[in-house]
């Protein structure tokens, strides 16, 4: 059978639906309630927290980690349809501890860090005890070019010296640390100028200047806008050898992309489904809106777009485990253009169909649709991949 997955992920599959339905579902509003009543917007509700240890006791917990020493062991293609349910809540990620920007943190931290770095950071974020950040991206330059990043780390004897302005550094309200990518050699060739190094957040130097909305709304962990001081950090913080920072940020974002896909299928799974059983049952001009042809049209489209962008991201989750992630590289930059797109499609025929209700936040649609708009640039614009995908094919017939 095509993607054929183990018994054991089968089971957990299993487990995670009926979490979803017997708690995830049935909390997602008394958690909106909870945080509007705290009055901030990045409080993590008791909701949440006993969401958590429910799900953290039955072992439904890291399951984005293909090393069997930190997770179930399960492979990248066993676990997209596990970040596929997730992704139908907006809450879900973050009960099974499988969150981003944490789960790329972990990732680069178990294949990337000292057994100190292992000790420190990655034991506590994956018992759920801390939160992280990824602080890459910067106002000044581009963030679909990180050989060009401003920041730097100085060498001073034992300790990197870091001074930069970064901003989109998601999670870091509450978060612990920040894994910051930062220049230690910049006049080396483009590719071999940065390193990766974790900064605890209560380092002095390290300024939290505000979270930035976005779309109007905050929430979580925030989009956050840093400034590094004269942030001093020991080189033992370093992960991997120094000037290796774009190697590793590769290596983050090849299973991140792939997650972040599957999330996107996810909401736009449910949404189909909120638009099918509202114009079944919405009359209007006569009959069910599901009677009329242009309505059966989007839901035909839509029903298609779906299962088409599930199949090329299950292909490249497949590709990942038995060729490697850089075998795999085509198309992960082909499901990160394809997947978000096609959500941002489908979500667009639901709100149409569901009227001034779509927009509103009585559903969880207008917020899926914020978050597909940002997914078209997260991890890379649409533009910088169609520019990579084109150039390897071209490569083919030089």
């Amino acid at each position: 059978m095509l993607f054929e997955v183990s018994d054991r992920a089968k089971l957990i599959e299993d487990q995670i639906l009926r979490f979803m339905d017997e708690h995830v579902y049935p909390a997602e509003r008394i958690y909106a309630q909870q945080v509007e009543e705290s009055g901030d917007p990045h409080f993590e509700p008791p909701i949440m927290l006993e969401m958590r240890a429910k799900a953290k006791e039955l072992g439904l917990w890291n399951l984005f980690l293909p090393d069997p020493e930190y997770g179930p062991g399960i492979t990248n293609l066993e676990y997209t349809p596990l970040c596929e349910i997730m992704g139908r809540s907006p809450i879900a990620p973050r009960v099974f501890n499988c969150q981003a920007p944490d789960t790329g943190n972990a990732e680069i931290l178990a294949e990337f860090g000292s057994p100190e770095i292992k000790e420190r950071f990655l034991k506590p974020l994956l018992e759920g005890e801390i939160r992280s950040c990824f602080s890459m991206t910067e106002p000044e330059v581009s963030g679909a070019d990180p050989t060009g990043l401003q920041s730097r780390a100085d060498r001073d004897g034992d300790e990197y010296v870091i001074n930069g302005h970064k901003w989109f550094t998601s999670g870091a309200v509450g978060a612990s640390f920040a894994i910051v990518m930062a220049a230690t050699d910049p006049d080396a060739p483009p590719h071999q100028r940065q390193s990766q190094i974790v900064v605890p957040t209560d380092t002095p130097g390290f300024n939290l200047i505000r979270s930035v909305s976005v779309m109007g709304h905050a929430g979580g962990g925030g989009h956050c806008e840093i400034r590094y001081e004269n942030c001093r950090v020991p080189v033992t913080n370093r992960l991997g050898p120094e000037h290796s920072g774009f190697m590793i940020a590769q290596a983050r974002l090849g299973p991140g992309r792939v997650h972040h896909c599957m999330r996107c299928i996810g909401a736009a799974e449910r949404a189909f489904e909120i638009m099918c059983s509202f114009v079944n049952n919405r009359v209007a001009f006569g009959g069910p809106l599901g009677e009329k042809q242009f309505v059966q049209e989007w839901v035909a489209t839509s029903r298609m777009e779906i299962d088409q962008a599930r199949l090329l991201t299950l292909y490249a989750a497949h590709k990942m485990d038995t060729l490697g992630k850089k075998a795999a590289r085509q198309e992960i930059s082909m499901i990160k253009v394809v997947v978000p797109n096609m959500m941002m499609n489908v979500l667009d025929r639901v709100i149409q169909s569901l009227g001034a209700m779509g927009v509103s936040d009585d559903t969880p649609v207008a917020a899926m649709w914020r978050y597909g708009r940002s997914m078209r640039l997260a991890d890379g614009p649409d533009e910088v991949h169609k520019m990579v995908i084109a150039r390897r094919e071209l490569r083919r017939f030089a």
